[in-house]
């Protein structure tokens, strides 16, 4: 009879959250092969609940996105990759918000661009989920209407210590990944993150239950979130940048501004990737990716932006192990695991 990995559960108290990646002692030692059930609070911490909770009376700046974490992985030493495999992404929670923030968003002033006008403002949104129908429910506040957007849960942020002894806000996304606010961290998905440190460092937060391309008013459907995934570590192998993949897709994550370097960070990096994989020449793999690729944005309202460059494998050769065929071996750990529930 095949023998299941041990699951262990880890529910932080607010004491334990990090708040940045890096510069943060870990909450637990970890093996390569572990598996998680780890519990994220939502990106205010569980202080807004009602529409009459307001962001600026409710946080103080710089304690948004609490992190669960970090977590030491046993074996994972700078030059290698991490690769971590979401198995299930579930809200814990019957409900979720979302607000405006002064001076925060795609489309309001920012402290970075700044006008004369006042910001816009602050308002909360609580959204009902609704498990059965796979649902949450928007309600406008000035108005009677409600509609039903479709429940799609995600960690918006996923990262490890970052390089050159850095320690950087939860709120940032770069190369060691962060808060990248991608609808492609979800369940079923391989993230590979370059390690900087021993241990690697990793941590875990921000969930969203459903959110638009860009994150355009810069808040998500923000929820609290269970976890089960999984790790390994590639050795002697470092993703420059954060690379996803799943099932139909090789993905890697561009972050910085403007959004024009998000974007070619994320897409050279690609090209590279699969230049690598099939031995197809640079130009070549240039030309596939133009034709082929699809570049979803991810959020256009942080301290940095993030560009995902996503390649569909149905345009690639088949035989391909990407990353050394780690998304696959996960997938296969996974499917002993029973899902969170």
């Amino acid at each position: 009879m095949a023998m299941h990995p041990a699951v262990t559960r880890f529910v932080p108290t607010p004491d334990q959250f990090a708040w940045t990646f890096g510069g943060c002692e870990p909450a637990m030692r970890i093996q390569p092969g572990d598996v998680l059930d780890l519990y994220t609070e939502d990106a205010f911490g569980g202080r807004i609940r009602s529409s009459g909770d307001l962001a600026s009376r409710s946080i103080v700046y710089p304690f948004v996105n609490p992190q669960t974490g970090p977590f030491y992985v046993e074996g994972a030493a700078p030059g290698d990759t991490l690769a971590i495999h979401l198995i299930d992404v579930q809200p814990a929670r019957d409900w979720a918000v979302s607000t405006t923030v002064p001076l925060f968003g795609a489309l309001t002033s920012t402290k970075f661009t700044s006008t004369l006008q006042p910001a816009l403002p602050e308002r909360t949104w609580v959204y009902v989920v609704d498990h059965v129908a796979g649902d949450v429910v928007y309600h406008a506040l000035d108005s009677d209407y409600e509609v039903r957007l479709p429940l799609e849960p995600f960690l918006g942020t996923i990262g490890v210590a970052p390089a050159a002894g850095e320690a950087r806000n939860v709120l940032v996304p770069e190369a060691f990944g962060g808060n990248m606010d991608t609808p492609e961290a979800r369940a079923g998905t391989t993230v590979y993150l370059g390690v900087n440190v021993e241990g690697a460092l990793f941590s875990i937060g921000d969930g969203h239950y459903t959110m638009g391309e860009g994150e355009v008013c810069g808040v998500a459907v923000e929820g609290a979130m269970n976890t089960l995934l999984t790790v390994e570590v590639i050795k002697s192998v470092y993703c420059e940048w954060p690379r996803l993949e799943d099932d139909t897709a090789i993905m890697v994550a561009g972050s910085y501004r403007p959004l024009e370097d998000a974007f070619r960070i994320a897409h050279t990096q690609l090209v590279r990737w699969i230049s690598e994989g099939t031995g197809l020449s640079i130009m070549d793999t240039y030309q596939l990716v133009t034709q082929a690729s699809r570049s979803p944005i991810a959020n256009v309202c942080d301290a940095n932006y993030t560009i995902v460059a996503k390649m569909p494998k149905r345009y690639l050769p088949a035989d391909v192990p990407w990353m050394g065929g780690a998304h696959d071996r996960l997938r296969r750990r996974a499917s002993t695991i029973q899902a969170t529930t």
